[in-house]
């Protein structure tokens, strides 16, 4: 699935690192870290379906790796477990595994701790802010977007900005506009300052930039009920988000066409929703929900809008 290839000296280096894990070295593990930016980029179009046992069988091997990794590599070796464990608590996340998608944020979490990386022992509980989020335990959401920020002097600015927007959406599903509004903009200044230094984010931050951020408020506002705002930030966002990244596509798109429809152009709801069918139906089953929903909703006071959103769902899904 990965693009990265190896050459046969690297390839004798990891056969043999597998084999007597004390022989681990820099070039094996920078090999496996490159190996996982590339499987984040894939599940970006392909979804997690493909990627989850590819990735899984890669942590059993590092797991082995770990045991042996000498002095100075233990902590590396360590924070690279975490951060595949942490990609594969978003991809059950994103099948709709919440069960085994905590447990693996907590083993992410642990293995975090343990190589005394900041950054990521934040994300995973903004990652777990996220998923407390997508079951609609708000207060939760806030609470662990909040913990995420406890070590705000160690970890990076997009990782603080992160955690601040996270919060900003649990404060924003409650109705409550004060402090969603204000933590966006605390987010909005942490995320412009970290884009000046991109070099000094952890890899897994690759995708979080203004447009990111941008549909993240987009979503805050749709929550708040403020269609017109929502468009406008969702609008902006998507405008930046290159076509590779199907399955965020068809969320976001999903997200500006409820906020047309809010805002109260079904017209535009509908153009925007029928865009989004295809990759929601290839890719993202979290947006073919909120799709039929749409199209319930406007069944009653735009029954044509409504009847063509159902059918392309209906018709794209054979």
């Amino acid at each position: 699935m990965s693009q990265v290839r190896t050459d046969p000296d690297l390839y004798e280096r990891i056969t043999k690192a597998i084999e007597r894990p004390q022989r681990v070295d820099a070039p094996t593990i920078e090999w496996l870290e490159r190996c996982l930016s590339e499987h984040r980029r894939v599940e970006d179009t392909l979804g997690s379906g493909p990627l989850l046992p590819v990735v899984r069988a890669q942590l059993d091997a590092i797991t082995v790796l770990a045991q042996g990794a000498p002095g100075p590599l233990a902590d590396r070796v360590v924070s690279m477990l975490g951060q595949y464990a942490q990609f594969i608590a978003w991809m059950c996340q994103d099948s709709g595994d919440h069960a085994a998608a905590l447990a693996w944020y907590d083993r992410s979490h642990g293995w975090a701790l343990e190589a005394g990386d900041a950054a990521l022992a934040a994300t995973t509980l903004s990652m777990r802010a996220h998923l407390a989020w997508s079951i609609g335990d708000q207060l939760r959401c806030v609470r662990l977007a909040e913990a995420a920020r406890w070590d705000d002097g160690r970890t990076t600015l997009g990782v603080q900005g992160m955690a601040a927007q996270m919060a900003a959406r649990g404060h924003a599903e409650m109705g409550e506009a004060g402090p969603a509004r204000r933590l966006l903009g605390e987010a909005e200044e942490l995320i412009r300052a970290a884009g000046e230094h991109p070099e000094n984010e952890p890899p897994w931050m690759y995708f979080y930039d203004d447009g990111w951020f941008d549909m993240q408020r987009g979503m805050a506002e749709l929550a708040l009920g403020d269609g017109t705002r929502a468009v406008r930030f969702l609008d902006r966002g998507l405008a930046t988000l290159p076509e590779a990244y199907r399955r965020d596509r068809a969320w976001f798109g999903t997200c500006l066409a409820r906020a047309h429809a809010l805002a109260g152009d079904v017209e535009a709801a509908e153009r925007v929703a029928l865009d989004a069918v295809p990759d929601a139906l290839a890719v993202n089953r979290h947006a073919v929900k909120d799709l039929r929903e749409l199209s319930a909703g406007l069944l009653p006071i735009h029954s044509r809008s409504g009847r063509r959103i159902e059918e392309a769902l209906r018709a794209e899904g054979r």
